[in-house]
């Protein structure tokens, strides 16, 4: 008997690899079986603008997936887009039966893949394990469906929750391995989201080192404009983009001649304004890296999806020094956002919290 479920969770860590190489696409693995049940081809969506997973596993099975099996993690495609519709290469090389973990709520698919499959007498089945392939793929979900990006909120702290020492002192509050980490997460988002106070307070350069899979832009939210003269971001705009979300561009033309770009929204800036601005440039994944108002304003609006945190094993003390997370918090602890799916693992000296809104 063939174990679809294992197929299926292989195919879906294919998937994985694509991660930060194929949005606003969703990740997508597929494994082939020939007649007897045997893997015989493999492949994942490796890069936008690519060919799709179905076709990699295709091509590598050969003859040898007519009469075969296609699980997928998600419908094939039945729509010209950058590349032809993938419904066309199942049909082609012969395949009985596919099993795909979702629907694909894309509007130009939207169940249309299953459908046809069948019509042309494809046994088709949905379903398994759909919950870890929408896990999987809950940006692109987001973006489909709420016209936003997943909204990744980050920070660093010491043991008794403290951002900088009284005086602002913060480097480093978290070992080379958490950095590293870090390093690697704004490697494979769109943008990466700071507040003014950042800016001012700890000029940062807001780059992957090393390069990842994506160059993300560096987002910075000042509705009051008062930004430094010079600083990295300013200084390096021409070579990694710099988007400025302000109510006063008058006061940051120095930023545009520079490269900058300086965005006013329709009404006075919000979270909420910024986070439907950059789903509208289909940006999937958004990291917030602080400061403490900005992340505040990312929690009070309960517009974070998932939270990074690095704990390091440090006490600085102190009642003036900064937590990171200001705006107007909760009133009641059983108001407070409890994390789903909370994990913890070292990293260096320090401990790791992975954890999501819902």
């Amino acid at each position: 008997m063939i174990d679809i479920e294992r197929h299926m969770r292989h195919a879906l860590a294919l998937a994985a690899r694509g991660r930060g190489f194929v949005e606003p696409n969703p990740m997508v693995g597929a494994v082939v079986l020939d007649a007897a049940g045997r893997a015989v081809g493999e492949g994942w969506h490796q890069q936008f603008g690519g060919a799709h997973a179905e076709v990699f596993a295709l091509a590598e099975a050969g003859e040898r997936a007519r009469g075969g099996t296609l699980i997928v993690t998600l419908e094939p495609c039945c729509h010209h887009g950058k590349t032809p519709p993938c419904t066309g290469a199942v049909l082609a090389a012969g395949i009985a039966r596919v099993v795909a973990a979702m629907a694909d709520p894309f509007p130009k698919v939207a169940g249309g893949g299953l459908v046809l499959l069948r019509a042309a007498g494809v046994q088709v089945e949905c379903g398994v394990c759909e919950a870890d392939a929408r896990e999987l793929n809950a940006p692109y979900l987001k973006l489909l469906h709420a016209g936003k990006p997943w909204v990744h909120a980050k920070w660093a702290m010491t043991l008794d929750g403290k951002l900088a020492t009284r005086t602002g002192d913060s480097k480093w509050i978290s070992s080379e391995e958490s950095r590293a980490r870090v390093h690697e997460l704004r490697g494979r988002v769109d943008a990466i989201l700071v507040g003014r106070g950042t800016v001012l307070a700890d000029d940062p350069l807001l780059t992957a080192r090393p390069a990842g899979a994506r160059v993300a832009a560096r987002v910075v939210v000042s509705a009051s404009g008062a930004l430094p003269e010079r600083c990295q971001l300013r200084a390096t705009a021409r070579e990694v983009p710099v988007i400025v979300y302000t109510d006063n561009p008058d006061r940051l033309v120095g930023w545009a001649a520079d490269g900058a770009e300086l965005v006013t929204l329709s009404e006075p800036i919000t979270v909420e304004g910024v986070l439907n601005d950059l789903g509208a440039r289909r940006f999937t994944n958004v990291l917030v890296e602080g400061g403490a108002g900005m992340l505040g304003a990312l929690l009070d609006a309960r517009a974070a999806d998932e939270f990074h945190v690095f704990v390091a094993p440090k006490v600085v003390g102190g009642a003036s020094a900064p937590s990171p997370v200001d705006g107007r918090g909760a009133e009641l602890m059983r108001d407070a956002l409890a994390l789903a799916r909370a994990t913890s693992e070292p990293c260096g000296p320090d401990v790791y919290v992975r954890g999501f809104s819902g």
